[in-house]
């Protein structure tokens, strides 16, 4: 038995990491402390003030345990990798996924060239950005290998000289094919050193090259060449105009804020390489919480509670840079930042040796980089603001369309919903669906198939019956099965029940599951989707009576969404079925003819016709076939 006030005294004045965790052993939070004592003592005290989150983790802690290391540098690197291996629930998290794209001159070839990566390795090459537009960078590396001509293949130069013909490349005039030794390596160079010059933002030499050739193309009557060193110019002339100076300085810098409300925090970061903005990007931080006012505050509490706000808004950031450029392979020089972080010496030194060079953190308070802090803040707050209004909306398809449902049905909660349907071709390979939507959203793990056993021949009652009895024993089963193992977990789609029922149909569908649900004793309200005599949704068949809806409402687009799922699902599993039974040969009914003779009459004859048509001497030409095979053959077809 853990004794957390035993275990307390145990702790020691060193550097370390300390996760706590919960009855289950699941990982609650990971932090890192200076003096493992003191930081992990004061999660214990009470009244400290750290807001609703944090004391809801605390008091869900029933053990903890710590790692000690040799300095606070160590604390922080391990305090990463255990958050991002093990995502604990109380940590504020960063959300993402992305990798960004990077221009690499491989300058440690004697042939350099210029390709897209997605990795940053401490190699010979030179690398461009990041950048956040993947697309943006292809365009990119394209027009430089136009422009400048350079090579794109993977022949490994100067040993393969003169060993293969030069590519299409060379013939279109995109590249000068040092394959072939058509010129040196030095003039080569100054190719790449164009390019190079060009990446570092100095577009002019090239503009005006251009537009020599372009003038004198078109004076020479050579308008083609003209209208190619036109389209260049543009392209180079677009390119140019997108990169908006920011500094003067000429450094690498990220510029960092974010926007907080009560339940989330975004991030928004300004990349700016040799002082030109090249992109931004947002990020969201979950397990963020606000320090909620109490009513009538006066003004020195307010004033508190504000400092406060702002410490948790500097622990959200400083969680975000911890968790950002441990994963990113570009660190640039200086981190311009919104506010000051508690950690900001330590954070310093653990950039500065991932860099391999110094790295600053910096809090500007006037000027024009403090205006460039700001406007990030800005662009936060308005990204929350726009991704709050796309989800209001979404909301109103999904969970608002459920609550017209249930209004319309008289039911005081709705969350899952099944819905059912019946496919078949003549009574051919009857098959069932379910379909289940939670909170309006389509939820297809739990999607199932039914292949009817019981019935032969079109009865959709029948058939209906029979998957929805399958459907509830089988929950049945397992949610005994749990309980008998004094299991909490639900395992497979069958163990949860639903709040509604809907059918594919009107009082002859609902009365057919009613009378299973009866059977098995389950009280859950069962729904009919009736249609109009155009196949279209047209109301609701509740209680043995049909209920008119809105047809522009959420709610009726959302049964209309479920009910076409549900007959797509089932149409699926029948076509795939009917397709496998397709594949079934007439030579499978043929005595004495197996997979080996089927195959080798198949591959000898090419057609069905044909065979048909054979005799039985002209069937004994198969290696595979015997006298009484081919017999057997002719006799079936004659038949």
């Amino acid at each position: 038995m853990f004794n957390i006030e035993e275990e307390l005294k145990k702790l020691p004045n060193k550097p370390g990491v300390y996760i706590m965790r919960d009855q289950r052993d699941t990982i609650l939070y990971v932090g890192k402390a200076i003096n493992l004592h003191n930081r992990v003592r004061s999660y214990f005290r009470e009244n400290i003030g750290r807001g609703p989150a944090i004391d809801k983790m605390v008091s869900l802690i029933a053990r903890f345990e710590y790692i000690v290391t040799d300095s606070e540098l160590e604390a922080l690197v391990l305090e990463n990798n255990l958050i991002k291996e093990h995502s604990p629930k109380y940590n504020t998290l960063l959300k993402d996924d992305k990798t960004y794209p990077y221009i690499k001159v491989t300058l440690g070839e004697e042939y350099p060239r210029i390709v897209f990566s997605r990795t940053m390795k401490k190699d010979k090459s030179k690398y461009f950005g990041p950048y956040t537009s993947a697309g943006a960078v292809k365009d990119t590396i394209e027009l430089l290998n136009k422009l400048y001509q350079l090579r794109t293949c993977n022949r490994v130069l100067p040993r393969d000289i003169g060993l293969d013909r030069p590519c299409l490349n060379y013939h279109i005039k995109q590249c000068l094919a040092p394959c072939q030794g058509y010129l040196s390596k030095e003039e080569y160079r100054e190719q790449v050193d164009g390019a190079l010059s060009f990446l570092n933002g100095n577009y002019n030499p090239i503009l005006k090259d251009l537009e020599n050739k372009m003038k004198n193309a078109a004076e020479n009557m050579e308008f083609e060449e003209a209208a190619v060193y036109r389209d260049l110019y543009n392209s180079v002339k677009s390119v140019a105009q997108k990169q908006k100076i920011t500094d003067s300085d000429g450094e690498d810098k990220d510029v960092i804020a974010l926007y907080q409300d009560e339940t989330e925090a975004v991030v928004q970061v300004f990349f700016v390489r040799d002082g030109k903005l090249i992109g931004r990007e947002h990020y969201y931080m979950t397990n963020v919480s606000e320090i909620p006012a109490p009513e009538g505050a006066d003004d020195e509490e307010l004033q508190s509670i504000m400092k406060e706000r702002e410490r948790v808004r500097a622990d959200v950031l400083q969680d975000f840079v911890k968790q950002f450029y441990a994963g990113t392979p570009f660190i640039p020089k200086e981190l311009m930042l919104q506010y000051e972080i508690e950690d900001a010496g330590i954070v310093e030194k653990w950039l500065t040796e991932r860099r391999g060079g110094r790295v600053y953190l910096r809090v500007p308070k006037i000027g024009s980089k403090e205006k460039l802090v700001e406007l990030a803040a800005q662009n936060a707050k308005l990204i929350l603001s726009q991704d709050r209004e796309k989800l209001k909306r979404e909301e109103g398809r999904t969970i608002g369309a459920v609550k017209e449902i249930a209004a319309i049905l008289g039911l005081s909660r709705i969350e899952r919903m099944e819905a059912f349907d019946i496919s078949n071709t003549n009574g051919f390979e009857n098959v069932g669906s379910m379909v289940v939507y939670e909170k309006g959203k389509p939820k297809r793990s739990d999607y199932r198939k039914f292949r009817i056993k019981s019935v032969t021949g079109p009865d959709d009652y029948a058939c209906m019956k029979e998957v929805l009895t399958r459907r509830f024993v089988h929950g049945m089963e397992e949610s005994r099965e749990l309980a008998e193992k004094d299991l909490e977990k639900e395992f497979g789609s069958f163990t949860r029940f639903p709040d509604l029922l809907l059918m594919d149909g009107g009082r002859g569908q609902v009365n057919i599951a009613q009378e299973v649900l009866d059977e098995l004793h389950i009280d859950i309200p069962v729904c009919g989707m009736v249609k109009d005599d155009n196949h279209r949704t047209r109301g609701l068949y509740f209680q043995n009576v049909e209920l008119p809806i809105d047809t522009h409402s959420e709610g009726f687009k959302l049964i209309t969404r479920i009910q076409d799922e549900a007959h797509r699902f089932a149409i699926e599993y029948h076509r795939s079925l009917r397709s496998k039974a397709q594949v079934k040969s007439v030579l499978d009914d043929i005595p004495g003819v197996g997979p080996a003779r089927r195959k080798a009459l198949m591959r000898h004859f090419k057609s069905l016709e044909e065979i048909r048509n054979a005799t039985q001497e002209q069937l004994m030409e198969l290696p595979e076939m015997n006298r009484r095979s081919a017999e057997a053959i002719v006799e079936f077809f004659k038949g």
